[in-house]
């Protein structure tokens, strides 16, 4: 009897991957609304600016070893460094165990890391910025060149598709209401989402994000929570689960 050992070593190194991956998605998710440079430069603590110790930097284990507060002057560290951390090496196990070549695994990973980060930013301060959207959609475009599950043509047509169509969405809402139903990133997150699934995935994607989103106005008027029409809400997040839940299972209705 032989064990292949092929997927366990690749969600062994995807976790650790993840774990670095999360420690730069909770860097950017705090960077980059503050309009820091998040590329260059050493890390250091919120509360004394003391740089921080390569020990220090660590994912999960520093945490841990510190018991979530600063050695120096004792600031609390945020919790979301390790939530962030911990997720990114869950997707990259999922990832790992799910999908049937290397590459496959890889670009769900980053798919997932990128959903992660976009909408972390957006759920916080309901905000899509083209720094991350961008990317997203330069991803998808190449993991259509790199794993065919649809082809470069139908790729470029599901952003082109994605970002026209729920464009004029938001322009015709404008026109109507004579205000904003719709964020500026939204467009720009669809296109990435129909980049990664092509258009026949951009109703999916659609109906998921409907989906969670019809789910947080019923559980708010459950707990008795005040809802109106005026209410701002994070559709990049439902977006980002829209896509992610679309590139897994397929476009629903079809085979994957």
């Amino acid at each position: 009897m032989t064990t292949d050992t092929g997927p366990m070593l690749l969600a062994f190194g995807l976790f650790g991957a993840g774990l670095l991956a999360g420690s730069f998605v909770g860097l950017v998710s705090l960077r980059l609304p503050r309009g820091e440079g998040f590329v260059a430069g050493r890390s250091s603590c919120r509360g004394c600016d003391r740089p921080l110790a390569p020990w220090r930097l660590i994912p999960l284990l520093s945490y841990a070893v510190s018991r979530g507060r600063c050695v120096d002057c004792g600031a609390a560290i945020p919790i979301r460094y390790p939530l962030m951390e911990f997720a990114c090496a869950a997707i990259g196990v999922y990832a790992a165990l799910t999908q049937p070549t290397i590459a496959a695994a890889l670009l769900t990973a980053l798919l997932g890391w990128q959903l992660l980060l976009i909408a972390v930013v957006d759920g916080e301060h309901l905000w899509l910025p083209d720094r991350l959207t961008l990317p997203l959609l330069g991803s998808g475009l190449l993991a259509a060149t790199v794993l065919h599950p649809l082809t470069f043509v139908e790729s470029l047509t599901g952003a082109v598709v994605g970002f026209g169509g729920l464009w004029l969405v938001g322009h015709a809402y404008r026109l109507v209401r004579g205000r904003d139903g719709l964020g500026g990133g939204d467009p720009f997150l669809l296109a990435a989402g129909g980049a990664w699934t092509g258009w026949i995935g951009l109703p999916s994607i659609l109906l998921w994000a409907a989906l969670a989103g019809l789910s947080i106005v019923v559980a708010r008027l459950l707990t008795g929570a005040r809802v109106s029409g005026s209410d701002r809400m994070p559709f990049g997040i439902f977006l980002a689960l829209g896509v992610w839940l679309t590139w897994l299972l397929g476009p629903l209705g079809l085979s994957h």
